[in-house]
């Protein structure tokens, strides 16, 4: 059961990991939209989650239209709404306030999980939670600065959008793990590449509503390679590594761990983020931003053996498909 454990964490670790590569995607797309960079990276990524629906044995059975609409709902709600609400929350809250609302997805999904699923008594949580939020003021402290509130267009629209964009992933987290739990016989993999499949397929019904709105630029600026070249190869990456890696890796936490400690878990997406951008930006951490880093780690830390002490030690190991 410990290795059960290590693997849930290191799979919750890479899914941050993973996730935390969308803060770099306005440095590599160039001259192209978001819009155009997920069209190809969510359309990626559902060639791989077929070629993982194709290549599995007896995944016939599993192909039911119940388990497929699901799928697809989930995709809905995970991938284009999300991304929908993400992208309108940078364009008009400012690509600094937004991510600082997006830090609430750990807390929010932290107390709800704990509540439902009764993981550990409360004041055992309090310590590494009040570390999380101390850790996410102190990264996100220049968003609410006058520097910071130049790029706002309109925080009475990016705000509910970033507060929508939260609702979207928490509800995700939760739907998808009571998915995976109602379906222990289905392997991760295929739930996965169903879910890819369903995100692919949902982006190419938007592109022409997109295309109409001119939310894309690749009818304008040419599908061809000596134009879009650096897109297809940053997207055909992402695809691979932050979709494909983050949706399989986020699942097996999902199936290994409480959904408390999953989330204190995906904290780490902001460090990793922080990381990300001051390599990105070519600069070295403000001394805020260290202290703030410094925090957020201990609080995960903390976390990681405060459930392993209590639970998994003790042999009370608490799955989340239970």
């Amino acid at each position: 059961m410990d290795r059960l454990f290590y693997v849930g964490v290191s799979a919750a670790l890479f899914a941050a990991f993973a996730f935390s590569l969308n803060f770099v995607v306005p440095f590599i797309i160039g001259d192209y939209s978001t819009f155009d960079f997920a069209l190809i990276r969510h359309v990626v990524a559902a060639l791989v989650g077929l070629y993982i629906l194709f290549s599995e044995k007896g995944v016939m059975r599993h192909l039911t239209l119940r388990n497929c609409l699901q799928a697809i709902w989930l995709a809905f709600v995970g991938y284009v709404g999300y991304f929908l609400t993400v992208t309108g929350a940078a364009l008009f809250a400012g690509p600094v306030i937004a991510p600082a609302f997006l830090g609430l997805v750990p807390i929010v999904l932290m107390v709800i999980g704990n509540q439902g699923q009764a993981s550990l008594p409360w004041r055992s949580l309090m310590v590494p939670l009040a570390l999380v939020l101390v850790g996410l003021v102190l990264v996100n402290g220049t968003a609410f600065t006058a520097e910071g509130l130049d790029s706002v267009q309109s925080l009475w629209i990016g705000g509910p959008l970033a507060l929508a964009a939260v609702g979207l992933w928490v509800w995700f987290a939760l739907s998808n793990q009571a998915a995976l739990a109602a379906r222990p016989d289905m392997p991760s993999g295929v739930w996965s590449a169903l879910i890819l499949v369903g995100g692919g397929v949902l982006m190419l019904a938007f592109y022409p509503i997109g295309a109409a709105m001119d939310l894309f630029r690749l009818p304008t600026l040419g599908f061809g390679w000596s134009a879009a070249g650096n897109l297809y190869v940053w997207g055909t990456t992402l695809a691979l590594l932050a979709t494909v890696g983050g949706v399989w890796a986020w699942n097996i936490a999902s199936r290994t761990l409480p959904v408390a400690l999953a989330a204190q878990l995906i904290v780490s997406e902001t460090v990793f983020g922080v990381i990300g951008g001051l390599v990105v930006h070519a600069r070295w951490p403000t001394p805020i931003e260290v202290a703030g880093v410094v925090v957020l780690i201990a609080g995960v830390v903390l976390s990681v053996r405060i459930f392993y002490d209590r639970q998994f030690a003790s042999g009370k190991t608490v799955l989340a498909n239970e």
